[in-house]
């Protein structure tokens, strides 16, 4: 498999348009869940994939197969995520001290006005996908990064190492540190640890009013999923999380949007690509 890509990118860099489509679409879908992990929110995170992709492309031929193709990737990927100010949380980051206040105060009954005769069930399981992607805001760039390489996308801690710049026993203690403290937070505040005081159920109202939930488009529940098979494909097992990282570790991967894919399209078929010029 590894052979395979290797050969790809070597033909990508010689100028074979098909085959950087192919490397391209291979890592696509990993891109976008970085993105969204990392910025909150499927807008930022599809502007946040298209420049990933550029980037990618345009840096293709600095590829020395020192590692696996998509360590690579992640490693660009995560070098512009880290420093991303465009989006809407880098603009206006969060805490755990604000986002367990509002919890405590953001609680008003579910009126079949606010619902807008939409499935209760359905709109709670899109609140936990929205809540539990910002509540990952509340911790600072690299420590978010730490936690979703390990816990969400499960990467061992030697690709992680590698990822970050840092050694894998840094990179241990420094996830141990952001899981205790992410824990602690979801003991109390998320019912989907069984002790937390909120539940999703009976913050949709709250979240309507508020407009974060829109009954009638449901970002999340759009998204098509991407199968475990292949998004485990891209990383190695990690050692097991505790129970409270299983709110996170056990959220879906999604495939890249519709926005990337008609993106990714014109880019790698238009007949001028001085733009992304692979350079040599």
């Amino acid at each position: 498999m590894q052979d395979e890509t290797f050969n790809l990118v070597d033909k990508a860099v010689s100028g074979d348009k098909q085959a950087l489509e192919n490397l391209i679409l291979s890592v696509e879908d990993l891109i976008y869940n970085l993105s969204l992990r990392m910025l909150g929110s499927t807008h930022d995170a599809e502007d946040a994939a298209q420049e990933i992709i550029v980037r990618v492309i345009t840096q293709l031929s600095t590829f020395r197969k020192e590692s696996s193709f998509s360590t690579w990737v992640y490693r660009i990927a995560t070098n512009y995520l880290l420093n991303c100010k465009k989006s809407m949380f880098g603009k206006r980051p969060l805490s755990f001290e604000f986002f367990g206040a509002d919890i405590e105060a953001g609680f008003i009954d579910n009126t079949k006005d606010l619902l807008q005769n939409v499935n209760e069930e359905l709109l709670a399981e899109e609140l936990k996908m929205s809540c539990t992607n910002v509540m990952l805001q509340c911790l600072d760039p690299e420590s978010r990064c730490i936690y979703v390489l390990g816990v969400m996308f499960k990467a061992g801690s030697k690709i992680c190492g590698e990822i970050l710049g840092i050694t894998p026993e840094t990179y241990r203690q420094r996830l141990s540190r952001i899981r205790r403290k992410v824990g602690d937070f979801l003991s109390v505040y998320c019912g989907l640890s069984e002790t937390g005081r909120c539940s999703c159920r009976k913050r949709i109202g709250y979240a309507i009013q508020s407009q974060r939930l829109n009954p009638h488009n449901l970002e999340y529940t759009n998204l098509k999923k991407l199968d475990d098979n292949v998004s485990m494909g891209f990383v190695q097992a990690m050692e097991k999380m505790d129970e409270l990282s299983l709110v996170f570790a056990e959220l879906p991967k999604y495939r890249s949007t519709e926005v990337i894919k008609d993106f990714l399209k014109k880019l790698l078929r238009s007949d001028n690509m001085s733009i992304i010029k692979i350079e040599a």
